[in-house]
């Protein structure tokens, strides 16, 4: 899928679920270009999702130990965002920032039509669990970023989060 021109993470992100959607997908899968996320763990994320186990999966990499360590930035932002996320929605996730995740159509008929434009991976979270969705969570094995370079800049990393904390509380005030 070719894109005429850099659309931003949500709407790139969006594009796909949209296809998967007028495509009649049962089940979509979201995964990096970048290397980092492992093609040999594919049928982990898919198949609770084929087995309705849940309607999400969420690929972590820290439900166990594993070698990947990440920046201190993206380690902050993770811990932050979990202790956030387990707040509002009374569930722990991990790794709420892993874009290596797996859905079914009704997830994928929810994102085509409704998507955060920027960083939505913590977002995307609570508004699933405000409509009483599954959300599991996998280990998988993650590595470093093996090519292209990482949109969230130091700077960018403070801006992310205080960005991505009003967007969550904003739908939890206003959405209920």
């Amino acid at each position: 899928m070719n894109l005429p021109y850099n659309l931003g993470i949500g709407s790139a992100v969006q594009t796909g679920y949209k296809y998967a959607y007028e495509n009649g997908y049962d089940i979509a899968i979201q995964f990096d270009a970048d290397g980092q996320h492992n093609p040999d763990d594919l049928y982990k994320i898919i198949k609770p999702i084929a087995e309705d186990e849940c309607d999400m999966v969420l690929g972590s990499r820290f439900t166990e130990k594993t070698a990947y360590k990440g920046s201190i930035s993206r380690r902050i932002g993770i811990f932050y965002f979990t202790a956030l996320l387990k707040v509002l929605t009374k569930q722990t996730f991990m790794d709420p920032t892993s874009g290596y995740r797996a859905i079914n159509r009704e997830v994928i008929t929810i994102f085509a039509h409704n998507y955060p434009k920027d960083y939505p991976e913590p977002e995307v979270l609570i508004h699933l669990k405000k409509k009483k969705l599954r959300i599991n969570e996998i280990s998988v094995n993650m590595q470093e970023r093996q090519g292209g370079q990482s949109s969230i800049t130091p700077f960018k990393s403070a801006y992310y989060m205080i960005k991505v904390s009003l967007a969550i509380l904003m739908q939890k005030i206003v959405k209920g």
